[in-house]
């Protein structure tokens, strides 16, 4: 999730939408053609472009499609995508009508599913489309998900956004456990504590080290993670060819994505500084 800062939408229409007990309200706003959901706070739980409902709006959901520059893409359709964490649905949504993938989609409260359904264009359950209401923790360890997750997308924030809800080195395990041998999970990380290099640490001792790739950060602070089932390295030439790919085929704005890819490490400092620039922002926005 990003936060709305100035500039943005100064006169929108709150729809309030009503909560599940001991849940966040859920509401949306709208500022011209984009869409925003959120959780009882200004703080976005993600968008969608009205005019384009299956398009993905956030930098940084477009990076959470990353996993895209290792797959063949004849085999996408064919491939199993996971969501942990519905947001505004972007992702599912992509995923289940942009790359036909049979897609799946956890999430915990019932009036984020019910908002996707009413305002944001997700369509119903089918035979290669389901939202499972369940904790995600939980969820993630039956047995009948075992190594079927081709693309895996972790976006678990309470309404404060402050750091992860799940972040331990036990259910990223449970997710490297969900994946194929070549499956790849994102992840979303960003907060207004110092959470990154806890959670990096947390990935690297499930997934190991050398598995660890991210993309800078963006300018709102959302730093994505790519943990790999199997450690393979993109770089060079063959990672231009690659974005460029992903770009054509998909219409990802994969642009600057080479510049910012990097093993996960490299992008502390950069997460370090986004941090920063992002408490600033709070602070000025709160005056």
């Amino acid at each position: 999730m990003i936060r709305k800062t100035r500039g943005g939408a100064k006169s929108a229409q709150d729809k309030n939408v009503g909560s599940a007990q001991e849940l966040p309200e859920v509401s949306v706003s709208d500022d011209g053609d984009i869409r925003y959901l959120h959780l009882g706070t200004p703080w976005v739980q993600g968008s969608m472009r009205i005019r384009d409902p299956f398009d993905i709006d956030l930098e940084y959901v477009q990076r959470m499609m990353g996993w895209l520059l290792f797959a063949e893409p004849a085999e996408v359709p064919r491939m199993h995508a996971m969501q942990l964490g519905l947001g505004a649905a972007a992702i599912t949504k992509f995923c289940h009508k942009k790359l036909r993938m049979k897609t799946t989609a956890v999430e915990l409260n019932p009036q984020v599913l019910a908002v996707c359904r009413s305002w944001f264009k997700l369509p119903p359950d089918s035979s290669t489309l389901q939202v499972v209401l369940a904790d995600a923790a939980q969820e993630i360890k039956k047995p009948e998900w075992q190594g079927t997750v081709d693309a895996l997308a972790v976006d678990l924030y309470d309404h404060e956004a402050a750091a992860p809800v799940l972040d331990s080195a036990e259910f990223y395990t449970d997710c490297r456990n969900l994946l194929t041998e070549d499956g790849i999970m994102t992840v979303n990380l960003f907060g207004r504590s110092s959470s990154f290099d806890k959670s990096l640490d947390q990935m690297a001792q499930a997934f190991g080290e050398d598995a660890l790739w991210a993309f800078r950060p963006t300018r709102e602070g959302n730093t994505v993670v790519l943990a790999q089932r199997r450690p393979r390295v993109l770089q060079g030439t063959e990672l231009d060819l690659a974005c460029d790919q992903v770009q054509a085929r998909w219409d990802l704005n994969t642009t600057r994505w080479a510049k910012v890819f990097v093993p996960a490490r490299d992008a502390e400092a950069g997460s370090k500084t986004a941090r920063s620039r992002v408490a600033r922002i709070g602070r000025g926005a709160a005056e």
